[in-house]
């Protein structure tokens, strides 16, 4: 086969479109157009169903672009592993996280990485929902289980807890409850339990949610509760990772909260040798061993 033809192609299909196709490849729409009826040709298969909407592929043309597709991941990581050096590492890394774990913890932790690497271009996603590492949605990702492909590198980062917190300014004010059937002299701050979340953090707001709470605010992400919880509106459902940057705050009702969550890292097999994948791998453990000292030392006061 035609390798530019195959190129043409496999952009066609990823655009679903002639137009959007040919402004990715500086190239006419009657340029692109000709060079897919002339791979048409010499496959004897019509790739695509032309319709008023776009382009959809045939079934012959879902077997090529998944070929192209698995060469363009693999032409990918040859092109990253070439640029990257042991002295240098650049280029742009996507790494997708939890709207939570990702603006609470992980972004302010970021300035390390960049002091050590400055030319490196990092795509930070964060979304609850899992992207597929390997299509390449995302170089690396940071989730809140183990993911299911057998083909991703996985490592068990810590175990989390959600537990309830509140600033001590609303305390002195409101006062401290002792049990939960006094939460309904308190407002509670949390996500709604039917918004997607780790399961652990959604059984515990549920059952807090039968203590016959009086004002709540829900918010559909941590960083929204966080803030509430800062701004002394009420007593906050959160992660326990918090304490490590917001020491101040204030655990109430030691005895309640959510099951473990583990934490994992994860990236593709054919990205092991990357540099850019290796030195963010590095940062992160580096900065749970950090997160774990705090924890022991607070432990021991």
């Amino acid at each position: 086969m035609d390798w530019d033809k195959l190129r043409i192609f496999h952009a066609v299909a990823d655009a679903g479109s002639l137009t959007h196709a040919g402004d990715t490849l500086h190239l006419s729409q009657s340029a692109v157009s000709r060079q897919i009826r002339a791979l048409e040709e010499s496959l004897g298969a019509t790739l695509f169903h032309r319709h008023a909407r776009g382009l959809i592929l045939t079934e012959q043309g879902e077997l090529l672009f998944e070929a192209t597709s698995s060469m363009a991941r693999k032409l990918d990581s040859a092109s990253a592993r070439i640029r990257d050096s042991e002295e240098n590492v650049f280029g742009e890394l996507k790494v997708t996280a939890t709207v939570g774990f990702g603006t609470l913890w992980l972004a302010p932790r970021l300035v390390k990485l960049y002091e050590k690497f400055p030319d490196l271009r990092i795509d930070l996603m964060l979304e609850e929902r899992v992207l597929d590492l390997p299509m390449r949605e995302a170089d690396v990702a940071i989730r809140m289980k183990e993911p299911s492909q057998s083909d991703l590198i996985r490592r068990r980062l810590l175990n989390i807890r959600m537990r309830l917190y509140a600033s001590p300014e609303y305390l002195a004010a409101r006062g401290v409850p002792a049990t939960l059937a006094e939460l309904g002299k308190h407002r509670l701050i949390c996500q709604k339990p039917d918004l997607p979340q780790v399961a652990a953090g959604a059984r515990l707001v549920q059952e807090l949610m039968s203590q016959n709470v009086g004002s709540t605010l829900t918010v559909n992400n941590y960083f929204g509760v966080l803030q509430a919880v800062l701004a002394n509106l009420g007593i906050g459902v959160l992660p326990d990772y918090l304490t490590a940057d917001h020491p101040n705050l204030v655990r109430v009702f030691p005895d309640v909260e959510s099951g473990e969550v583990p934490v994992f890292l994860a990236y593709p097999e054919e990205l092991r040798q990357t540099r850019r994948v290796a030195v963010f791998r590095d940062f992160v453990l580096e900065e749970i061993q950090a997160y774990r000292r705090f924890q022991s030392d607070a432990g021991a006061a």
